[in-house]
């Protein structure tokens, strides 16, 4: 009997799509679920697609891969995913390979592969964008572990993927151990920031000028023409444009204002407070979300809180839709270069040598965030693999300092009124500190001094210093 080339464990509708997706590129796939029905249904429903072998056991499943066996696990994060882990082990050989292509925290890939590696297996824990259609018809992939694994696996994983518009497969290896799932992991706070900013320009849109949601949604159209192409554009056009067939009424205002998470926006703001990272647009994004759930604390607060607000001053509405778009677009560029930021100092922290630039062109295709903009990010960092920042690069910084007053305009304009604008708000004041002469840091590190003789150090003079604050307030260096 021929044997697999590559299995798929958990069939899920993203394991499912993914076994699909091996089978229609040519690959022989062997698929196994803990419940056998969800196995049999994907070969009963799906099995002219390609060659699939189905077994009921692991035992058979894993006898059905050819060496070195290459075992995908889609199963849900934390501790059930462990428990395949631990099941899987017996039954692999040496130089065999385990996949992890959920949504896996970093710190649990690195443990995982660690641990592995010492039974000698490799493991792989591979970020996989793009959503139940992504896994079936070409999603980004961002396959980590050992760099001798993806000589086997990333042909396959290749194949699979999405492909931008030159022809390259969106997936690279990323990097050893935990950074395959870390860059995943900031491609969705990057999602979040994304999502709430588009968010907060419909909010403006409507409390501005009055607008229909299909109104926003045509002016959503039109901007997916220009510079902000993009899926999340494109489709939230789609979802404005929609009409509940139950009421008549637009689908976004019979729609419950309680936005959910699953955790990845967390885990992105978590690791940036441990790596020491500013990510504010993705902070407040995620933070506008837990307030969006805060059903009682909202409904004490309603019609109660001063709102002082006044209504808005719009002396012309092609020109403030105008303002909308370019402060929007600037937010973007400090979300997306927050998270390289980020990227990059994991990389630098745990010896992974990620290419950021490799990293935007996987998100071209295929995944959630993919836009137009990114390849202007692979363009950036192919002028310099070593930039500080994408806000400096010449090109971002041009296209940011065009919307630099319209962004002004719009941000004041919602306070205001009343509008929450906060990824709006948080990324131009991340925006202002970059650019400031100089910061009221300087006043928290005197109070720390004070308080706790914390130390500082001087513009004009080398060394750290600490005053006498209790005694005769003289300064000392430290």
């Amino acid at each position: 009997m021929a044997l697999a080339q590559i299995g798929v464990t958990g069939l899920a509708v993203m394991g499912r799509n993914l076994a699909r997706n091996f089978a229609r590129n040519g690959f022989t796939v062997a698929v196994h679920n803990r419940s056998p029905q969800k196995m049999h249904s994907l070969i009963e429903d799906h099995g002219d697609e390609g060659t699939f072998i189905g077994s009921e056991s692991l035992e058979d499943f894993v006898a059905s891969l050819e060496k070195p066996r290459q075992v995908v696990i889609m199963v849900q994060a934390g501790g059930p995913t462990d428990a395949v882990i631990e099941s899987l082990v017996p039954l692999l050989d040496e130089g065999d390979i385990i996949v992890d292509a959920g949504n896996a925290l970093y710190t649990d890939t690195m443990r995982r592969e660690k641990d592995l590696a010492a039974k000698g297996l490799h493991f792989v824990g591979s970020g996989v964008s793009g959503g139940e259609e992504g896994a079936l018809l070409g999603p980004s992939i961002m396959p980590g572990g050992p760099a001798e694994s993806y000589v086997t696996l990333g042909p396959i994983l290749e194949k699979i993927a999405a492909k931008a518009e030159d022809g390259t497969p969106c997936c690279v290896h990323v990097g050893p151990d935990g950074a395959g799932h870390f860059v995943k992991m900031v491609h969705n706070g990057i999602e979040y920031a994304d999502m709430q900013l588009i968010g907060e320009a419909y909010d403006l849109l409507r409390a501005g000028l009055s607008l229909t949601p299909a109104e926003i949604g045509d002016i959503f159209a039109e901007w997916n023409e220009g510079d902000l192409e993009s899926f999340l554009i494109e489709i939230t056009a789609e979802v404005l444009r929609h009409t509940d067939a139950k009421t008549g009424k637009a689908l976004v205002d019979v729609i419950s204002d309680q936005a959910g998470q699953k955790g990845t926006g967390r885990w992105t703001v978590q690791s940036a407070l441990d790596l020491g990272v500013p990510v504010t647009g993705i902070a407040e994004a995620t933070f506008a979300r837990a307030i969006s759930s805060q059903t009682a604390q909202r409904e004490a607060a309603r019609g109660v809180l001063a709102a002082s607000a006044g209504d808005f001053h719009i002396g012309n509405r092609t020109g403030f839709i105008e303002d909308v778009r370019l402060a929007l677009y600037a937010s973007k560029v400090v979300a997306y270069s927050q998270g390289f930021d980020q990227i990059q100092a994991a990389s630098e922290e745990f010896g992974w040598d990620i290419d950021r630039g490799a990293m935007a062109k996987i998100w071209r295709e295929g995944c959630i965030i993919r836009a137009r903009f990114l390849d202007r990010i692979t363009e950036a960092y192919d002028r310099n693999p070593e930039l500080p920042t994408l806000l400096v690069d010449d090109y971002f910084q041009g296209a940011v300092a065009n919307g630099v007053s319209a962004w002004r305009r719009v941000v004041s304009q919602a306070a205001l009124a009343g509008v929450p604008v906060p990824a709006f708000g948080s990324s131009l004041s991340y925006y202002d500190s970059l650019r400031a002469e100089r910061l009221p840091a300087a006043v928290i590190q005197g109070q720390r001094d004070f308080f706790g003789a914390h130390t500082y150090k001087r513009v004009d003079a080398e060394g750290t210093f600490h005053t006498l604050w209790s005694g005769d307030r003289s300064e000392v260096e430290a």
